[in-house]
């Protein structure tokens, strides 16, 4: 299948931000119809868990918006990044942000605070004719569960600080003009570049992977909860690599559903994409020396010529369910 040009990303980029912007103009009430202008009749929708997979936009509205609507009734969604570009034959869309609003009712057991929440999301998906096809979403539910106070007992705190996560510090991560082509794919050889160095771990020795040759020394590092954020490279070994790496020695990557330059920002996910054994403790979890996967995103924004900030989304409840850490059964 042929790659896109540019002109038609930027189309369905311009479709995509459009109808979200008509969605923020109504009430959450009117939005449930609204959907047919932003989702195509048989939408595949691939969500969190517990959440998963629902096929066809009635499906979609029906639960998952309805029952976040209900939890959410004020709800505001705002974009940091929008990003477009071409994978594997399909348009796709890259955006993460914030969704802001009351939490009036109990979502996904959750006990609603009657306070304000914001609720991180990471989102791809492929456009067809100006509509959605085929989305992946991952809503960091553990960071809710933060902000309401019922953190499961079962799972220590996040080793780096749980904040409100910021969008890109030059304040560019929505674009509605195209983006040059050269500057879209140098920003994806990087993170190309990136990646191809992190395979290079020799299961002893964090140096075995050089990555100061790809990062800033003033990055940042935006990871979910139970992980947090963190600064610096010797700060990302410290909060998440280390750990990590000595969970999961043999992970590995693949099965991508997009990966994507535009312009600074490059965006990628799978479902799962990452794959490994879990051979040592994470997360309190003792090793189970099972296959697991992961569902994650990743956002990031190249400064000149390194990474300067990069965006994380992992499905950890679904991760943790893997390990015989069921969370969301804390809250019955």
């Amino acid at each position: 299948m042929s790659e896109h040009s540019a002109a038609d990303i930027q189309t369905e980029k311009l479709a995509y931000l459009n109808a979200w912007d008509a969605l923020g103009k109504l009430s959450v009430g009117e939005w449930p119809n609204a959907f047919s202008n932003l989702y195509s009749a048989d939408v595949a929708w691939h969500g969190p868990h517990p959440i998963n997979t629902h096929q066809g936009a009635a499906n979609v509205v029906e639960h998952f918006w309805q029952p976040f609507l209900t939890a959410f009734p004020d709800l505001e969604r705002r974009d940091d990044i929008v990003m477009g570009g071409s994978f594997k034959g399909g348009k796709w869309i890259g955006a993460t942000g914030y969704y802001t609003a009351t939490f009036t009712h109990n979502w996904l057991g959750i006990r609603a605070t009657g306070g304000v929440v914001n609720i991180r999301y990471g989102e791809f998906s492929r456009m067809d004719s100006g509509k959605i096809c085929e989305v992946y979403v991952i809503v960091d539910i553990l960071d809710i569960m933060h902000q309401a106070d019922c953190w499961p007992s079962i799972l220590p705190r996040s080793r780096g600080p749980l904040d409100r996560v910021p969008g890109p510090a030059t304040r560019d991560g929505i674009t509605r003009m195209l983006n040059p082509p050269g500057e879209s794919e140098q920003s994806l050889k990087l993170v190309e570049a990136m990646i191809k160095g992190l395979m290079e771990y020799d299961g002893t020795h964090l140096n075995s992977m050089a990555q100061e040759r790809f990062w800033h020394p003033q990055m940042m590092w935006y990871g979910p909860a139970g992980i947090g954020t963190c600064r610096q490279l010797s700060g990302f070994q410290k909060v998440h690599q280390i750990p990590f790496l000595g969970a999961f020695p043999d992970r590995r990557g693949g099965d991508h559903k997009a990966r994507l330059g535009d312009g600074a920002f490059v965006g990628s996910t799978g479902w799962p994409s990452v794959r490994a054994t879990h051979s040592g403790p994470w997360q309190g979890c003792a090793p189970t020396n099972r296959a697991i996967s992961m569902r994650v995103m990743d956002f990031w924004r190249r400064e000149d010529k390194l990474l300067r900030e990069n965006w994380v989304f992992i499905d950890m409840i679904e991760l943790l369910l893997q390990m015989d850490v069921d969370i969301m059964s804390t809250l019955k």
